[in-house]
């Protein structure tokens, strides 16, 4: 009996998209009603900063995850913009929701990225969307939110996008308001730039330099008696880990240098 072959899978064509996660601090902590009514606030925010911005949410790939809202944006979504005015007005946004007696208090992380994002069944793949996720869990955007106590937003960018737009200091982008921070969340790794509006970087550098781990020195070679030998006789070894052929065993015994004739 034939088992059932799978569905082909869609051809995928690469683009570059704009991808953004805004994430509520300490959403667990709000009793049901209280979720309810943040999880609106915060599609109010993103909806009244996209049209003071200009940009049209219509067209964004929303994906809400209760306390988060993941969004791939359109492929001409300019990036500046999203970086720049967009980032502000979602702060007076902030300000004066926070400023009403009666309503909880709203701090949001903001992550962005740009890259290969695509429509998948269950959402977006690609590495933006991977790497977005990763960005707005950064323990180092958390503790600087949470150390920097009178600010209500704080931004990180992926590398990327820094290297390709802020630092050419587009209007309302200042290069040095961010500080670097190494990444580390799971199986990702890799560089974004901390921003939080209102507090210039030497107050989000300590935090940052606090959270951030020192990256791993390489490792001495362990010294013994007999080392063994790992050869790949097929396959690729990447660090520390091999794909292929491997042997291990007894120290390698290379030609002697007699054998060989030097030219």
């Amino acid at each position: 009996m034939n088992e059932p072959s799978s569905p082909p899978l869609p051809d995928v064509i690469p683009h570059r998209r704009l991808c953004l996660a805004a994430d509520v601090e300490k959403y667990s902590r709000l009793d049901t009603r209280t979720q309810s009514a943040t999880q609106a606030d915060l599609v109010r925010l993103l909806d009244e900063a996209a049209t003071l911005t200009g940009l049209d949410r219509a067209a964004w790939a929303r994906q809400p995850q209760g306390d988060m809202e993941f969004a791939v944006l359109p492929a001409d979504a300019p990036e500046a913009t999203v970086l720049g005015p967009f980032v502000h007005h979602l702060l007076g946004c902030l300000s004066t929701l926070n400023a009403r007696p009666e309503t909880p208090r709203i701090r949001l992380r903001l992550a962005i990225d740009a890259g290969v994002a695509t429509d998948a069944t269950l959402g977006h793949a690609g590495p933006a969307p991977v790497a977005v996720a990763r960005y707005v869990n950064a323990p180092q955007l958390k503790a600087v939110l949470a150390a920097l106590t009178s600010a209500d937003l704080a931004v990180i960018v992926s590398d990327r996008l820094y290297q390709d737009v802020v630092r050419f200091g587009h209007p309302g982008l200042d290069p040095a308001q961010y500080v670097r921070a190494h990444v580390q969340v799971k199986e990702f790794g890799g560089y974004g730039w901390i921003r939080v509006p209102g507090h210039g970087p030497d107050g989000i550098r300590p935090v940052v330099e606090e959270v951030t781990e020192p990256l791993p020195l390489p490792q001495a070679p362990v010294q013994s008696r007999a080392n063994l030998s790992q050869h790949v006789h097929q396959g690729v070894a990447v660090g520390g880990d091999v794909s292929g052929g491997v042997n291990v065993g007894v120290p390698m015994m290379l030609p002697s240098a007699s054998r060989w004739r030097v030219w």
